[in-house]
């Protein structure tokens, strides 16, 4: 799979290969019937249920299991299929070095991914598909008052202005309340298939993997899931396009980190910033998803310029690093896979 013989040079650098070895394939597709079919068995009590009219409990622990099955199938390949000595490596977990390239992608991870949320709300309201109230705060106040009213706690002990302040200061803290979770869909599609992808060129495989990620969400998404109003086909497709586009800033992460926790931050960041959507709605009013938030096209708007600048710019090349004598070189993701393909396993 790699033609650097001397194990210094990334093939993120090298001229991008045109295909895959038969035994990437087979590996490729393993990986993912076992995410694919382990996700549409964690849904299927939906599915056979009362899908996202279940219980919110039931709905929020079917979601969490279902990001898992990523890294369970990541897992498989590294333990029992390929059974690579550098297990940790392989899908970027570890080393944790060099710490200021990862400290400084890691913030990168969190505060990039709420700032293309929340600005993919004026974006639709300017173009008037997002029925904003960025003074009153009108949409937050009717939700917060019907949330009290079911629990029975009476009128709002606090302003509205500083439950505000307080939901947007919180962004970074979700980021990492929710990394465990996230680390469960990153392990797998960052983590293991991403680089196994990168023979193909690092657009094909950013896009690849982004199809990829969309196309597993198909068993709650089908549900309603994200897209409650449109029609199932349309709400798979949006959400195929929204995961090419923010994968491939995940991507940009875990590619320039050599590491997969930057990535998991960012996803998890995403995740956390998604419910920004009620603070500054429209009371009353209906949000079309599939046109507005950062799930409908005006909400691509910005991802999509941020990711042509970092194509243009070279910005998914491996991150050079000065190292010290005594510092041993880190390895890229695609010189572990190389390591691999080689022949370095147990």
């Amino acid at each position: 799979m790699s033609d650097h013989g001397s194990g210094t040079a990334s093939p993120i650098d090298a001229p991008a290969r045109s295909r895959l070895s038969r035994l990437d394939i087979r590996s490729i597709v393993l990986f993912l019937s076992i995410a694919f079919v382990l996700a549409w068995l964690v849904a299927l009590p939906l599915w056979f249920g009362d899908g996202l009219d279940s219980p919110t409990a039931t709905i929020g622990i079917i979601a969490v299991a279902t990001m898992a099955s990523p890294a369970v199938a990541a897992l498989i390949m590294v333990y029992f299929v390929d059974r690579d000595r550098q297990k940790a490596r392989l899908l970027g977990l570890w080393p944790l070095k060099p710490v200021r390239r990862l400290v400084k992608y890691s913030v990168l991870g969190i505060f990039v991914p709420i700032g293309l949320v929340l600005v993919s709300l004026p974006v639709g309201a300017l173009l008037g598909v997002y029925p904003a109230d960025f003074v009153n705060f009108s949409g937050f106040e009717q939700d917060l008052a019907e949330r009290a009213q079911a629990a029975g706690t009476g009128e709002l002990t606090m302003g509205l202005g500083t439950l505000v302040a307080i939901q947007l200061l919180m962004l970074p803290v979700a980021a990492v309340l929710n990394l465990i979770p996230a680390l469960g869909e990153e392990l797998g599609w960052r983590g293991w298939l991403l680089p196994r992808l990168m023979p193909l060129g690092t657009v094909p495989a950013i896009v690849i993997s982004g199809i990829v990620w969309g196309l597993w969400h198909a068993p709650m998404i089908l549900l309603g899931y994200n897209y409650p109003d449109a029609p199932r086909w349309l709400g798979l497709t949006m959400m195929v396009g929204m995961c090419i586009l923010i994968g491939a800033v995940f991507g940009w992460l875990r590619l320039r980190s050599d590491s997969v926790w930057p990535a998991a931050l960012a996803h998890a960041a995403f995740n956390g910033a998604a419910g920004t959507i009620l603070i500054f709605s429209m009371a009353g009013e209906q949000i079309d998803t599939t046109q507005a938030t950062v799930l409908g096209w005006s909400g691509w708007i910005v991802p999509l310029v941020l990711v042509i600048v970092l194509v243009a710019t070279g910005q998914f090349h491996r991150h050079g690093t000065a190292r010290t004598t005594d510092e041993p070189e880190p390895v890229s993701i695609d010189d572990a896979v190389s390591a691999r393909a080689g022949g370095d396993r147990t």
